[in-house]
């Protein structure tokens, strides 16, 4: 990598890392520069302005996530434990979540509800890729016969995506991952009662 590819770079990284803790609105350009140990002229070689920085920010905050879904939902064979390894990837939200600040999708998406229109789509398209991700998990599921068959693949989705945020949120609130190990124990409960398909 090229010196300037490597400085690049290290904008997104620091600046991903600022904002997903910070938030876009809590953070100025001077800030990046302190988080950078870049000038202000060394980051206008690379970026137009905060909102490019921002948007390639959470694109790379979101791969960093997402990797670590992949990685854990690859440890599974049965589509109910590759559901579960979502919530093993924040089973430690309140206090080493796998990306500093939390989860991005949702830091962005509380964030840029009103105020970011772009960056509210970039959380929309993660919220796609995540939903699918899950949909196309269940949908093997039923397909093998793991799950039954009359199972609602998006509304399993939803349900499962919302619990693990819900898990998130709380428990970063708190400091205390309970709200986490509530979700997970009670989405495997649901699971093993409402969705495996019984021989």
């Amino acid at each position: 990598m090229k010196k300037g590819e490597k400085t690049r770079e290290l904008i997104i990284q620091k600046a991903a890392e600022l904002f997903n803790q910070r938030g876009y609105a809590g953070s100025s350009l001077n800030d990046i520069i302190a988080h950078t140990g870049i000038q202000k002229g060394g980051i206008y070689r690379h970026f137009e302005n905060k909102d490019d920085i921002a948007l390639e920010a959470y694109d790379y905050a979101a791969r960093i996530v997402g990797q670590r879904f992949v990685e854990e939902i690859a440890k599974e064979t049965s589509a109910y434990g590759k559901l579960l390894a979502y919530f093993r990837v924040y089973a430690d939200a309140a206090h080493n979540p796998p990306f500093i600040g939390g989860c991005p999708l949702q830091n962005t998406a509380v964030e840029s509800d009103d105020g970011h229109p772009l960056l509210r789509q970039r959380a929309q398209v993660g919220l796609a890729r995540s939903l699918n991700g899950m949909i196309a998990i269940i949908r093997t599921g039923i397909e093998s016969g793991e799950f039954r068959p009359d199972l609602n693949a998006e509304a399993l989705a939803s349900f499962t995506l919302s619990l693990l945020e819900g898990g998130i949120m709380l428990s970063r609130l708190e400091g205390s991952n309970r709200h986490m190990e509530t979700n997970t124990a009670a989405f495997a409960a649901y699971m093993e009662q409402c969705c495996l398909r019984r021989v």
